[in-house]
C-alpha cells in the first residue's frame, strides 16, 4: 500500500515524471471528451476504433523508414506522423467505400479495422527483423506506454489536445447541425462533406496522440466513454460537452495518479477503468436518464395512473347509484371497484392504500367506502378530463364510442389545464349548454343516436 507521503506527492504533482504523465492524460481526456461527443452524436462510435487500429501500419512503416535513413526509428514525432498518415488513409478508405458503394458505415469501418490492423501486425513482425534496427517497444503503441513520457511527448500532446479542443469549440454550431440533421445542413448550403472531414481529422488527431497514453486498443474507450457517461446527465449539447470534457479530464488525472501509486498497474488500462466506473455511476444514478431515477419516475407515473383510474371508477359508480345532488356523500361497495377496473385483490389493496394515504377515500362501514371532499373534487376533475378526451377522439379520430374508453385511458393522464381548456374550446359545439353548467359532462357511451325515420 502507498504511504500518505506518496499519495500527497502524487496529488500535488511533486514528482517530475508524474507531473508530465498526469497533465498529459488530463489534457488528452479533455480533448477526447469534446471530440468524442460529436462522434457519439454522429452515431459513429466505431469510427474511433477503426481509426485507432488503422494507425498501426503507419507506426511500423515510419519506424522502418527512419531506420533506413540512418536513425534509430524511435523518434516519437516521426512515429506519430506515420500513424497520422495511416489513419488518414483508413478514413479515406472508409469514405470511399461509403460514398461509392451501397455498403453501410459499419461494413466500411469493420473492413478498415480488420485489414489495416492485420497489415500493421504483419509489418510489425517484419520490422522486428530489420538489420540495424531495434523494434523493441513498438508493441507499446498497442497498449500504451504512459509511464515513459518525456517533456517532448507532453508538449506534443498538450499542443494537439489544445488545438483539437479549440477547433471543436470554434466549429460548435456547424458540428451541431452536422450531427443532428446533415440532410438539412446540406440543403441549406453547408459544406457537410468538409465538415465531416474536419470532424474525422479531429478524431484522427486525438487518436494519434492517445496512442502514447492508452494505446490503440483502449483509445476508443477514452473517446466514447466520457461522452456516453455525460449523455446520461443531460439532454442538452453544451452541458453534455462540458460534462464530457470534465469526465475525460478527471478520468485521465485519476487513472494516471492511481497508476503512479501502484506501479504494476498500466496507466492506460486504469484510465479506462476509471472512466468505466464514472459511466456505471452515471448509468445507474444520473437524474436525466439514469436507471434508478427512471424506475422511480415510472413507479410514480404508475401510482398516478392507478389513483386516477380508482377515482374515476368511484365517480362512475356513484353516478350509477345516486342522482346528481346525492353523488358527493353516497357510499359505495369496495367490490364494485374491483369489478369496474378488473383489478386483482392485491392490486386493489395497493391502490386503496395509496388513496387512503392521500386522503381521497374514507371508510363508510363494513365493505363500503366514501370519497372525501378533496377526493370527490379530484375524481370529478379526472372524469371530466377523460370524457372531454373521449369526445375529442370520437370527433377527430373517428373512434367508435364503444371503444373510445380504452384509447382515452392511454393518453388522458398527461392532460394539463391548458390542454383541457383547448379541448373545451374545441368541443364547445359538441357539449350542450346544460353540460357546460355541470362539473362533469355526460359520458359519450350513454349518448344514443335516434333511429332513422321509417319511409
Amino acid at each position: 500500500m502507498p504511504s500518505w507521503g506518496d499519495i500527497v506527492e502524487v496529488l500535488l504533482l511533486q514528482n517530475y515524471n508524474t507531473r508530465l504523465v498526469v497533465l498529459s492524460t488530463t489534457l488528452l481526456g479533455i480533448a477526447a471528451g469534446l471530440v468524442g461527443s460529436f462522434l457519439l452524436l454522429r452515431k459513429r462510435s466505431l469510427m474511433g476504433d477503426a481509426l485507432s487500429h488503422a494507425t498501426l501500419p503507419g507506426v511500423t512503416i515510419a519506424f522502418a523508414i527512419m531506420v533506413a535513413l540512418g536513425g534509430d526509428g524511435k523518434s516519437l514525432p516521426g512515429l506519430l506522423l506515420g500513424a497520422t498518415i495511416s489513419g488518414i488513409a483508413g478514413i479515406a478508405t472508409m469514405l470511399l467505400i461509403r460514398n461509392t458503394t451501397r455498403l453501410r458505415d459499419d461494413v466500411a469501418m469493420g473492413f478498415v479495422l480488420s485489414v489495416f490492423f492485420g497489415i500493421g501486425v504483419a509489418a510489425l513482425a517484419m520490422v522486428s527483423r530489420v538489420p540495424g534496427g531495434n523494434a523493441a517497444g513498438l508493441e507499446s503503441f498497442i497498449y500504451g506506454k504512459t509511464a515513459s513520457m518525456i517533456q517532448s511527448d507532453f508538449i506534443i500532446i498538450a499542443a494537439v489536445a489544445g488545438i483539437a479542443s479549440l477547433v471543436s469549440l470554434a466549429l460548435l454550431k456547424e458540428f451541431l447541425l452536422l450531427c443532428f440533421d446533415d440532410g438539412f445542413a446540406s440543403s441549406q448550403g453547408w459544406p457537410t462533406l468538409w465538415l465531416d472531414i474536419a470532424l474525422l481529422a479531429l478524431v484522427t488527431a486525438v487518436t494519434v496522440i492517445g496512442l502514447q497514453a492508452v494505446g490503440l486498443i483502449l483509445v476508443i474507450a477514452f473517446l466514447i466513454t466520457p461522452p456516453t457517461a455525460a449523455r446520461f446527465w443531460t439532454n442538452r449539447l453544451l452541458p453534455m460537452l462540458l460534462l464530457s470534457a470534465i469526465i475525460g479530464g478527471v478520468s485521465g488525472w485519476l487513472g494516471a495518479s492511481i497508476s503512479a501509486l501502484t506501479p504494476k498497474l498500466p496507466a492506460g488500462a486504469v484510465i479506462v477503468l476509471v472512466a468505466a466506473v464514472v459511466f456505471l455511476i452515471s448509468m445507474l444514478f444520473a437524474p436525466a436518464r439514469g436507471v434508478f431515477p427512471r424506475i422511480a419516475r415510472h413507479s410514480h407515473l404508475r401510482r398516478k395512473v392507478d389513483r386516477q383510474h380508482l377515482l374515476r371508477a368511484a365517480y362512475e359508480i356513484l353516478e350509477s347509484l345516486a342522482g346528481d345532488d346525492e353523488v358527493r356523500n353516497t357510499p359505495f361497495p369496495i367490490e364494485a371497484l374491483q369489478l369496474k377496473r378488473a383489478w386483482s385483490q392485491r392490486q386493489l389493496k395497493r391502490v386503496l392504500r395509496i388513496a387512503r394515504r392521500e386522503d381521497h377515500l374514507e371508510p363508510a362501514g363494513s365493505g363500503f367506502l366514501r370519497l372525501s371532499e378533496p377526493g370527490f373534487g379530484e375524481a370529478a376533475r379526472i372524469t371530466r378530463n377523460h370524457r372531454l378526451w373521449e369526445r375529442y377522439l370520437i370527433k377527430y379520430a373517428d373512434i367508435a364510442p364503444s371503444h373510445v374508453d380504452r384509447d382515452a385511458d392511454l393518453v388522458e393522464h398527461i392532460l394539463g389545464a391548458e390542454l383541457v381548456s383547448e379541448l373545451e374550446a374545441d368541443l364547445e359545439t359538441e357539449i350542450d349548454e346544460r353540460e357546460l353548467t355541470v362539473p362533469v359532462p355526460a359520458s359519450p357511451h350513454l349518448i344514443q343516436t335516434e333511429p332513422p325515420a321509417e319511409a
